[in-house]
């Protein structure tokens, strides 16, 4: 189960803000590209799953994630979340032709193959994101800026055991430096597939 609070910051005048006060904790930036699948006959998303793979950084990168249960509540996601790392070059392999997805030597695949009986896959499209990442105060804090093609979201993810006390910390903060923010009310897939920000 991963736990992430997200938090969605309303422009990019927000996003700079955010990331000039937190300049001095940063740690990284990646560039990342997410590619979505589901089955032919789509097994995945009829049980409320998705596969992912994620370039990270010119393909450095390569992880392939099964993300199922969706839940996402006053700012808080929990999600069933299994991944692994994938060679890059297979990855693209499989992001250019997804039927290559079935053949993949992996545990991940292996089990959206097995448990979703998912025995074809399907492209369902992408997108991009860049990732700047914090340390601070303790939590991780990743601030994204998400390009869907129809628009760009801004947000603040940041995965914790204890959820609550990790809002409360991103909230503070935001509040002491007057910076507008509302809870996420969809997955960054989700606002994909809607085909428009919410």
């Amino acid at each position: 189960m991963e736990i992430e609070v997200k938090l969605r910051l309303p422009h990019v005048d927000a996003y700079r803000q955010v990331t000039n006060f937190l300049a001095p904790f940063h740690v990284g930036t990646h560039r990342q590209e997410n590619h979505f699948f589901d089955g032919g006959a789509g097994e995945l998303s009829a049980r409320r799953a998705v596969l992912r793979l994620r370039f990270s950084d010119n393909d450095s990168r390569c992880v392939v994630t099964l993300k199922a249960k969706a839940v996402l509540v006053d700012g808080v996601s929990r999600v069933e979340e299994d991944e692994e790392e994938l060679d890059p070059s297979i990855g693209r392999d499989c992001a250019t032709e997804p039927a290559k997805l079935s053949t993949v030597e992996s545990r991940v695949v292996g089990r959206a193959r097995e448990e979703f009986g998912t025995l074809e896959f399907v492209s369902l499209g992408g997108f991009g994101n860049v990732r700047q990442v914090y340390e601070w105060k303790g939590l991780k804090l990743e601030v994204d800026e998400t390009d869907f093609g129809f628009g760009i979201l801004y947000e603040i993810e940041c995965e914790s055991a204890n959820p609550e006390v990790a809002k409360k910390s991103i909230e503070e903060f935001l509040k002491d430096n007057m910076i507008n923010y509302s809870y996420s009310e969809m997955s960054k897939f989700a606002i994909f597939r809607s085909g428009k920000l919410p």
